[in-house]
């Protein structure tokens, strides 16, 4: 993956604009947030393959970054993005890693479902 640059992101999202999609969504402070510290809540949240029709999408801030994308009855948000690529199957893959390089968010859109 590659440190992203605004707008060429913005010129992938604005690819899946109006087609129905496979979201993934994925942000974490994973179980290396609180070794031995009962201070430290371990927060989760996951989604695999939901389906969406982006009717648009948006990439803001000046890194991390954060994406929106519209959908008929509300929004999609990811804050804490850092890195993006497409794969070699057309994805878009976004990405937000912390200081010592662990995922913290993910943000991923496919025509095709994701392995599960």
């Amino acid at each position: 993956m590659q440190h992203i640059q605004a707008h060429e992101v913005q010129s992938a999202l604005d690819h899946f604009i109006g087609k129905e999609l496979y979201l993934h969504l994925e942000t974490t402070n994973g179980a290396y947030a609180n070794h031995n510290n009962d201070r430290v809540l371990t927060v989760n949240a996951y989604i695999r393959n939901g389906k969406v029709t982006p009717l648009s999408g948006k990439i803001m801030g000046n890194g991390p970054f954060r994406v929106g994308l519209k959908i008929e009855l509300g929004w999609i948000y990811a804050e804490g993005l850092t890195h993006w690529e497409i794969d070699s199957e057309g994805r878009l893959l976004l990405a937000g890693h912390d200081h010592e390089g662990r995922l913290a968010v993910a943000l991923q859109l496919s025509s095709s479902p994701f392995d599960v």
